[in-house]
């Protein structure tokens, strides 16, 4: 028997919106109405406004002054800024985290990356978003510091939404290679070896973004 609480409309709502605007079912600047997303998603229109709020806090809807809302565009800028973001905060926490894992940690470790990298193959990119996400998040909570990991998870967010990455794109590649080379460092006792290959991992991901996917701008 499970005792897990089960979401609330709401979250329910937000989890939904969320994952569509990041695997891009409601395109960058889809117009927002409340009543149609609330027949289509059967709640009331109060989920979807609390929703709706939700992600406007996480940069994915935009609300212009005249309260209109819009899935939020994408640019190159708001891109690599987002990447720096999340660059600067994940490696911080890796760094605080990584003189505290356990071989039980490395264990998860290998097995967010197996998840990762099988729900790839299978084209399932929000499993492998998720797994790939878990496997930093194993090292900052590492380091008790659950307010940077949860605006890591806000950063998270936002730039997988902006990159709408799809399972063939060849950017999962700097981190399916960053990843195995972490895991063997920290298998061998290298732990200032790991967080220099964390660290190269945005510095490469950064560069194939800009690019890849912004070589026409």
């Amino acid at each position: 028997m499970s005792y897990a609480v089960p979401p609330t409309r709401t979250a329910a709502v937000v989890r939904q919106l969320r994952n569509e605007i990041v695997t891009g079912e409601l395109p960058p600047g889809t117009l927002i109405k409340d009543a149609e997303l609330a027949s289509r998603l059967g709640v009331s229109i109060t989920p979807i406004r609390e929703a709706i709020a939700q992600l406007s806090v996480e940069g994915l809807i935009d609300i212009a002054p005249n309260r209109t809302r819009h899935v939020t565009q994408v640019t190159q800028k708001n891109a690599l800024e987002l990447i720096d973001v999340m660059s600067v905060l994940a490696c911080a926490g890796f760094e605080w985290g990584v003189d505290n894992l356990t071989d039980t940690h490395l264990d998860l470790m290998r097995q967010r990356q197996k998840e990762f990298t099988e729900a790839l193959r299978s084209g399932n990119v929000l499993a492998a978003s998720a797994a790939g996400a878990d496997f930093s998040t194993i090292v900052i909570l590492a380091s008790g510091n659950r307010e940077l990991q949860s605006m890591v998870d806000l950063v998270v967010a936002r730039t997988m939404r902006i990159l709408a990455m799809t399972a063939e794109s060849g950017l999962w590649n700097v981190w399916i290679g960053g990843h195995d080379e972490i895991i063997a460092l920290l298998a061998a006792g290298d732990r200032p070896g790991a967080l220099a290959r964390y660290r190269q991992i945005y510095v490469d991901y950064r560069d194939r973004v800009e690019r890849e996917l912004f070589d026409d701008q």
